[in-house]
């Protein structure tokens, strides 16, 4: 979704002064939201879900509003360096303490055409951080949440995997990777140094040392402005019928989809 385009998504727009009667803030409609931070899983169980049940849609992701909401207004251009993102997405916080979760409750639905286009079990992808979620427990009744969980190592390695050309960070090189991943800024908070080990042995298993260090960077970077396990408890703090918390290392995709699917 883009500035220019984001007026034509089906039955969503960006706010505006001009209300049509038929038009309803998305904040007041009924909303599954995937709660979690990069790597835990969240598209592998989107992908499991929709093959389990039909009916669900899955609108514009976080990115794509992020890009139409909060970058391109500032930038007037696209913005692909992970870090970068972060520090903009930060100032537009310190604006809408709500975040995403407030970005993406004030776009309009066009009632006439929500569920011909959305259908009847729409999902979003996804919220991160205690603000977010907070935000959109206590602003948007009909929302309700399904946050995955995932460690930080295992996170990394799925960056590793996935090899989205989206997950870019600058500078990320390093002669010698294991000293340049503890020197990394609050890596030692997150990581033991046996866990440090087990990452910089992952050039055993063909990875570049750059790309390594470019994943675990953007790990800590995100966990330095989303803290997960903050937002996990904040959800497990709401009724059993608007949140549902769930491990993705226990649980495969399937068994995600089959978790959500009763709970739904």
């Amino acid at each position: 979704m883009s500035a220019e385009s984001a007026s034509e998504l089906p039955a969503l727009r960006l706010p505006a002064s001009d209300v049509a009667p038929f038009e309803v803030p998305l904040g007041e409609l009924a909303l599954t939201v995937l709660v979690g931070v990069t790597g835990v899983g969240k598209s592998t169980a989107l992908a499991a879900l929709r093959a389990a049940d039909p009916e669900t849609r899955v609108l514009p992701d976080r990115r794509e509003v992020t890009d139409a909401v909060m970058i391109l207004p500032v930038t007037g251009g696209p913005v692909r360096d992970r870090e970068e993102r972060f520090r903009l997405t930060a100032a537009y916080r310190d604006a809408h303490p709500g975040g995403m979760a407030q970005a993406l409750g004030s776009l309009l639905a066009d009632t006439r055409h929500w569920a011909h286009h959305w259908g009847k079990r729409p999902v979003f992808d996804g919220l991160r951080g205690e603000a977010e979620v907070a935000y959109a427990a206590a602003h948007c009744p009909r929302w309700r949440f399904v946050a995955l969980e995932a460690p930080d190592l295992v996170r990394v390695q799925r960056l590793l995997g996935r090899a989205d050309a989206f997950d870019q960070v600058r500078g990320a090189a390093a002669d010698d990777l294991r000293p340049a991943l503890e020197h990394l800024s609050g890596a030692a908070e997150v990581f033991s140094p046996a866990q440090l080990d087990e990452l910089a042995a992952l050039t055993a298993q063909g990875h570049a040392a750059s790309d390594i260090l470019a994943k675990t960077r953007i790990v800590l970077s995100e966990r330095r402005h989303y803290d997960p396990a903050a937002a996990a408890r904040r959800l497990r703090a709401l009724p059993s019928e608007r949140a549902l918390v769930l491990d993705t290392v226990a649980l495969g995709p399937e068994e995600v989809a089959r978790a959500v699917g009763a709970w739904l």
